[in-house]
C-alpha cells in the first residue's frame, strides 16, 4: 500500500474548499455526478472512433445511500483511472489547481466561485464528507486501485478487488451534513441539477404496472415489477435538431420543465448555433400580464445539460427575462460570479445573438400569420415594448412588426399608421399627432368625441408606453403622441380654423370669476374655449407632458429628475363658450341656482372623467335625483 502527502504548498486545503470554493454545500452532487457523467462519455467517444477494445453497452450512473452507514455511493460505468491516473488527476491537477485559484483569487475568492476552470469538482465532496473514498478500474487491462483520504493533505493508495469497469466514489457523511442522507434531499437535487444529464441516472427503484395477462378476471390484481428509478431525461428537447421536433414535443418538454404551469406557451424559439460560440436552448413566450414582476418561473442555464442556475442575468438580455425555457451554453464556466458573466465576451455575443434571433422568429411570426400574431399581440407586447426601449438593435427589426392596435381593435404597423393617419391627422404645424386612450372605458367619451371628427384613437395601455412613446417621438421624426383626454377635442390636434366665441371678452370674464368662486377645489386650472356647441360644457383635461412625466417615473427613470414623486395630479377644467349651458349659467340670477348648475356640470365632467368617487358620488346620485324630482 501507498501512503502519502499531496504536494501542496498550503498547509490544509480543505478548510479553505469549505469556505472559499463553493457557497452552495449542495452542489457536491451536481459535481461528482458531472465527473461521472464525463468519464462515461469520454468512454462512448473512445468506443466509437475505435481507441477502446471495450463494449460501451447501456451504461448509467447510480447513486445508493447507506444511512445507517452513513455513506452515499456514486457509481459510474465509465473510463475509470488507472494507479498513475488517480496519483495525477487526483493528487497532483486538483491540488496545483487548488493553489493557483487561491493565488490567483486570494482576494476576491469568496465572491468569484469560479471553480469550473481549475479542476476542483471533485474536491467538492469534503464540503459534505469526513472521509473520501475512491475505487475504480479503468477500461485498460490494469488493476484495480483505492484512494482515500481523510479530509487532510494525507492520503492512502492500494490495489483493489474491484473487476468491473468505471469508478466508485464513498462519501463518509459529515455530522453536520447529515441531510444529505435522506432519499428526499438527494431526490430533490438530482431534479434540480441532473434532470435532463445525458448519460441515465439510477436513484433506487419504483414499482411498474404490468398489463393483465389474457384470460385473467376483471378484478385480479395487475402484475407489477420492480424497475430501475431512472430520474432523468438523457435526450430532452433542446438537444434535438428542430427538424426533428412537432409542435406536440415543445409542449411536452415544457410541462417537463414547469410541472406547475398549467397554461399552454403561445409560441417557443428554439436556439442552435456553432459558430461563434456553442448554444443551444428552447424559449418559450408565456401569456404576460402586465405585472412585470409576476415572473417566478424563469430561463434555467445549462452547460452540458448540467444545471447552473436560474439566475441568467447578463446572458440572456434584460427585456426576455419574462420568458421561459432552457438555454445550454458549454462556453460558460459550470461555477461564475455575476460580474465574471458580464464581462465575459463569449457571454455578449450570446445575449445579441439571443435579441437577434427572437427579433427574426417575431418577424417570421407577423409576416407568416399576421392574424394570428395580432391574436397574441395582447399577451406579448410588454416583451416587445421593452426590448424596443432597451435594446437599439432589436428596436430597429421590431419597428416592422411591433403593433399598434385601436380602440375597434385594428391593428397597424407604425409606417402603416402613419400612412393613415397623416390625411386628418396632421396638425397646422406639419406634425403628425397621434390620438390613444391608457383605458378604453374610462376615457370612452374623450375617444367618441374624437372619433366624431374622424380621427383614429389607438389603444395603448401597458405600463411602459410611455417611455416608448418617449423614444419613438425621438426618433422619428414630426410625430408626437396625445392621449385623448389631455385637452379638449379643437385643441388636440390644432389646425387653422379657429371657432369664434358666441360670448363676448367682459361676458367671458365675469364667466371665469364666477366659475372660481363657486368651485371649491381649487386644483382645477379654468380655461374658457370656443369649441362646436354640441360639444360638452365642461370637460376635465389632464395635460400630456406633467401626466406622462408622472406615469414614467413611477414605472423607473424618466420624470426623477423633476421630483415628481409625489406631484399632485393635475386638471385643467376646460368650458365651452358656446354651450347653451354655460350661456344659462351666465344670465342665471339666483346665486343658489348658479351654484348648483356649476357643481353639478363639474360633477358630470368629473364623473365622464372617472374623478367622481366615495362621498362626493354618493352626494352627487342623490342631488341628481332631487333634480329629476
Amino acid at each position: 500500500m501507498a501512503t502519502g502527502k499531496i504536494n501542496v504548498s498550503v498547509d490544509n486545503i480543505f478548510p479553505l474548499i469549505k469556505k472559499f470554493l463553493y457557497s452552495d454545500h449542495e452542489i457536491f452532487l451536481r459535481e461528482l455526478i458531472s465527473n461521472a457523467t464525463d468519464a462515461t462519455l469520454k468512454l462512448k467517444h473512445l468506443t466509437s472512433i475505435g481507441e477502446a477494445s471495450v463494449e460501451y453497452g447501456n451504461p448509467v450512473i447510480e447513486i445508493k445511500i447507506d444511512k445507517e452507514g452513513k455513506k452515499i455511493h456514486i457509481i459510474d460505468q465509465g473510463l475509470g483511472m488507472t494507479e498513475d491516473e488517480v496519483k495525477k488527476y487526483i493528487n497532483e491537477v486538483a491540488f496545483s489547481g487548488a493553489e493557483e485559484f487561491l493565488d490567483k483569487y486570494k482576494d476576491s475568492a469568496k465572491d468569484s466561485g469560479i471553480i469550473g476552470h481549475f479542476g476542483l469538482g471533485f474536491y467538492s465532496a469534503f464540503m459534505v464528507a469526513e472521509k473520501v473514498e475512491i475505487i475504480t478500474k479503468s477500461f485498460k487491462d490494469e488493476p484495480a486501485v483505492h484512494w482515500s483520504c481523510d479530509g487532510s493533505p494525507n492520503f492512502e493508495l492500494e490495489a483493489s478487488d474491484k473487476t468491473d469497469r468505471g469508478t466508485e466514489i464513498v462519501l463518509h457523511v459529515a455530522e453536520d451534513s447529515t441531510e444529505f442522507l435522506e432519499d428526499s434531499r438527494i431526490s430533490e437535487l438530482l431534479t434540480k441539477y441532473n434532470k435532463f444529464m445525458p448519460v441515465p441516472i439510477k436513484f433506487g427503484t419504483k414499482t411498474e404496472t404490468l398489463p393483465k395477462p389474457e384470460g385473467a378476471k376483471e378484478e385480479d390484481a395487475a402484475p407489477t415489477q420492480e424497475v430501475d428509478n431512472i430520474i432523468n431525461n438523457p435526450n430532452p428537447a433542446w438537444t434535438k435538431q428542430p427538424a426533428d421536433l412537432e409542435t406536440e414535443d415543445y409542449q411536452n418538454f415544457y410541462r417537463e420543465l414547469y410541472p406547475m404551469q398549467f397554461e399552454e406557451p403561445l409560441f417557443n424559439i428554439h436556439l442552435n448555433v456553432d459558430y461563434p460560440f456553442n448554444l443551444t436552448g428552447i424559449l418559450y413566450f408565456p401569456r404576460l400580464t402586465n405585472d412585470l414582476n409576476g415572473q417566478k418561473d424563469r430561463i434555467q442555464l445549462y452547460q452540458n445539460q448540467v444545471y447552473v442556475t436560474d439566475n441568467v442575468e447578463g446572458i440572456v438580455p434584460e427585456f426576455l427575462m419574462m420568458l421561459r425555457g432552457v438555454v445550454d451554453s458549454p462556453d460558460i464556466p459550470l461555477n461564475v460570479s455575476r460580474s465574471y458573466l458580464q464581462a465575459d465576451g463569449a457571454v455578449k455575443k450570446i445575449s445579441s445573438y439571443i435579441t437577434r434571433k427572437v427579433a427574426d422568429k417575431l418577424s417570421s411570426l407577423f409576416k407568416n400569420n399576421r392574424e394570428d400574431f395580432e391574436a397574441k399581440w395582447n399577451d406579448i407586447k410588454i416583451v416587445i415594448e421593452y426590448g424596443m426601449l432597451s435594446e437599439d438593435k432589436f428596436f430597429e427589426k421590431a419597428d416592422k412588426f411591433a403593433l399598434y392596435p385601436t380602440v375597434d381593435g385594428k391593428f397597424f404597423t407604425f409606417e402603416e399608421l402613419q400612412e393613415k393617419l397623416k390625411a386628418n391627422q396632421t396638425d397646422k404645424d406639419g406634425k403628425l399627432v397621434i390620438l390613444y386612450a391608457s383605458d378604453k372605458d374610462t376615457q370612452h367619451s374623450y375617444t367618441e368625441a374624437a372619433k366624431a371628427k374622424g380621427y383614429e384613437v389607438l389603444l395603448l395601455d401597458s405600463p411602459i408606453i410611455s417611455h416608448l412613446m418617449q423614444k419613438l417621438e425621438t426618433s422619428k421624426e414630426n410625430i408626437s403622441f396625445t392621449r385623448v383626454d389631455a385637452d379638449h377635442i379643437e385643441n388636440l390636434i390644432k389646425k387653422d380654423e379657429e371657432q369664434i366665441s358666441k360670448l363676448s371678452e367682459e361676458e367671458k370674464e365675469t364667466l371665469k370669476k364666477e366659475l372660481e368662486e363657486t368651485i371649491a377645489n381649487k386644483s382645477y386650472t379654468i380655461q374658457l374655449e370656443a369649441m362646436d356647441s354640441s360639444a360638452s360644457p365642461f370637460i376635465i383635461t389632464e395635460p400630456e407632458f406633467m401626466r406622462r412625466m408622472k406615469e414614467m417615473q413611477q414605472t423607473g427613470g424618466g420624470g426623477g429628475m423633476f421630483g415628481m414623486g409625489n406631484m399632485p395630479e393635475m386638471y385643467n377644467l376646460i368650458v365651452n363658450t358656446n354651450s347653451e349651458l354655460v350661456s344659462e349659467i351666465l344670465s342665471t340670477k339666483t346665486a343658489k341656482k348658479k351654484e348648483r348648475l356649476i357643481n353639478q356640470s363639474l360633477d358630470l365632467a368629473r364623473l365622464s372623467k372617472g374623478l367622481l368617487k366615495g362621498e362626493e358620488l354618493t352626494n352627487f346620485i342623490k342631488r341628481s335625483y332631487e333634480m329629476v324630482k
